[in-house]
């Protein structure tokens, strides 16, 4: 497994509540009673009156891994007080990691070049494919491979083998790179706002196959990539990232392709490290993105 540095100093605390006031206050004041030194914290309300409000507080604190039931337990008592959903992570514990790829491998390739680099602040436990087009690819970097044809008449079968591969591997995240197979509800609800696809189309528009195809008979003037995490409603779970590039008509649909796999690339890999950075908290079927 590739090794990297960590920073065992580091948490991060992520808050969504009713907007009321002293909620930062009551923060920082915690913080800073526990000898903790704040170095990233953004907020966002979604309406100072009678909203909602999203915190990322990101600190570093002596001890941590020795103090971390600790700090749980002493700030349940504030996240009480003002009504809390809240979590608290440590930054040197990286997110066991799924990554599930057809046949086009470029996302794939993409995440495992960032992972190599030390880029990508996960740990990939697994690569699961209906193809084994990246078998020998993902093995010489000792990522273990598995290979389990699936199709719409034995979607039930798979999934049940897939879903014992993610619970032996204690997974955390599932990434769908390019898995060209939709997930059932039962699957879906056991990996809640924890799985996350690329979608080769600028959402709304194009919603299901063939895009590109679809995008060329309309004559559109912008391509783009959504990546977004999955929901039961076919491509409108809660949108992290897009992107988008300019074309012409002097593109064919293969143009339109070939550019579009450059941005699917780069959307995927900063929503998937967004998520690995928790900077992401989900609101309805909005995200608030803390980037």
């Amino acid at each position: 497994m590739i090794e990297q540095a960590r920073n065992t100093t580091k948490a991060r605390l992520l808050i969504s509540c009713g907007d009321q006031p002293g909620i930062v206050a009551a923060v920082s004041q915690f913080l800073y009673g526990q000898g903790a030194n704040i170095v990233e914290s953004n907020q966002h309300s979604t309406d100072p009156e009678a909203g909602m409000f999203f915190m990322r507080v990101e600190f570093e604190i002596d001890n941590l891994h020795e103090r971390a039931e600790g700090l749980k337990q002493a700030f349940s008592k504030i996240a009480s007080e003002f009504n809390m959903d809240w979590r608290l992570s440590l930054a040197s514990k990286r997110k066991r990691t799924a990554i599930f790829v057809s046949k086009e491998p470029h996302c794939l390739l993409e995440l495992l070049w960032e992972y190599q680099n030390g880029d990508l602040d996960a740990d990939i436990a697994l690569v699961i494919s209906n193809h084994e087009t990246s078998k020998g690819l993902v093995e010489s970097l000792g990522i273990p491979f598995y290979y389990i044809p699936a199709n719409k008449d034995i979607r039930q079968e798979v999934e049940e083998k897939q879903l014992q591969l993610l619970d032996e591997y204690n997974i955390e995240l599932i990434i769908l790179a390019r898995y060209m197979q939709i997930l059932t509800p039962n699957f879906v609800s056991k990996h809640p706002h924890r799985i996350i696809n690329i979608h080769h189309s600028f959402l709304p528009a194009f919603i299901g196959a063939k895009p590109y195809e679809r995008a060329y008979n309309r004559g559109v003037k912008l391509i783009g990539a959504t990546s977004h995490y999955v929901t039961n409603d076919l491509d409108e779970g809660p949108i992290i990232e897009q992107g988008v590039e300019r074309v012409s008509h002097h593109h064919n649909a293969d143009d339109l392709k070939k550019i579009g796999r450059s941005i699917e690339r780069s959307v995927l890999a900063r929503a998937v490290n967004w998520h690995l950075q928790d900077r992401v908290l989900v609101h309805e079927n909005k995200t608030i993105v803390f980037n």
